[in-house]
């Protein structure tokens, strides 16, 4: 990354083209959901770590997935708010690495995540009387650090292999953010193995994991269909229900992106679903997993009549 190697200190991210006026209006919007994000996911976090009831596999691989959802919004929203109020706004030539670096590794490790939850969930529907041994958690430890470690190993490959390429100009980005093909499209140099790799990646990284998520939920399925009663079906499916939502959003947005085929203009199409998949998957996941889940419910009412016991009790005690 020397002086040597390239004449680029700091890149331009390009964004939307938009007039003045609909960037102000999208500034206020995006600001509000980026809140909403932070909002969200911290009550998630707030509520997993203080209600003790709460403390199962379940909630804890869903504590580490808020947390990449606040770590992924909080690396690419603000950037895109300040090119929102004043657009071409530079990023230094580190910054911009160092961005596209931290977008991957929270990339990949959500689609581990995502996975490993689905595990849980097969292990709590199909083998009950086994999920405390086989759910432990020195497993949900060391299945979530796992998750975080390989994570990182693809971001420092296409890292490794980014770093050498000399960057002459123009230093125009084509986006709101440092994305790794968009970036790529400015070197100076032979790209074919960088996209090589973020194809073979997309494909390690999207398709083997889901490949396993499908294999889950094809036998809770099946032990859902071999439950006698409505009840139960239907109280074994909502405990999936909120997961299934997140993958169909995440995984569904990703294929588009970095698999299926490509019309139009790909790289306007990208820009927009990427927004999505950085701005409104943070924010819907923490709605999805509570609008659909009673333990969150309950979790939240205790802890709002908690305090209100307790500023009644404040109140009473002033009085006296």
């Amino acid at each position: 990354m020397g002086g040597n190697q390239t004449s680029v200190t700091e890149f331009l991210l390009v964004g939307f083209p938009l007039s003045q006026g609909m960037r102000v209006l999208l500034f206020g919007v995006f600001s509000l959901f980026y809140a909403f994000t932070l909002l969200g996911n911290g009550v998630i976090l707030g509520l997993i770590s203080l209600d003790s009831r709460l403390h199962t596999p379940m909630y804890f691989f869903l504590s580490n997935l808020a947390t990449v959802d606040i770590a992924y919004a909080c690396n690419t929203v603000p950037q895109m708010l300040v090119n929102l109020l004043s657009p071409a706004q530079p990023i230094s030539f580190a910054g911009c690495i160092i961005q596209t670096f931290l977008f991957l590794i929270f990339a990949a490790t959500e689609c581990l995540l995502l996975v490993i939850m689905s595990f849980d969930r097969y292990v709590a529907i199909c083998l009950p009387l086994r999920y405390s041994t086989i759910m432990s958690w020195r497993v949900c430890v060391t299945l979530t650090v796992t998750s975080w470690t390989v994570g990182v190993l693809p971001a420092l490959v296409h890292l490794v292999l980014l770093l050498p390429l000399p960057f002459c100009g123009p230093q125009k980005v084509n986006h709101f953010f440092c994305e790794l093909l968009a970036v790529l499209k400015l070197a100076c140099a032979d790209t074919h193995l960088n996209k090589f790799m973020v194809s073979a990646g997309s494909v390690s990284v999207l398709v083997g994991p889901m490949s396993a998520i499908v294999v889950s939920y094809s036998h809770i399925l099946r032990a859902v269909l071999k439950i006698q009663s409505a009840e139960g079906r239907w109280k074994a499916f909502s405990t999936c229900s909120s997961h299934l939502c997140v993958v169909g959003l995440y995984y569904g947005i990703a294929m588009i992106l970095y698999i299926g085929p490509q019309h139009g203009d790909p790289q306007e199409q990208k820009k927009y679903l990427l927004l999505f998949h950085s701005l409104f998957n943070p924010m819907l996941n923490p709605l999805i997993y509570s609008l659909r889940n009673r333990e969150v419910h309950a979790a939240l009412r205790r802890r709002l009549k908690r305090k209100d016991l307790c500023e009644s009790s404040l109140i009473k005690n002033n009085g006296v």
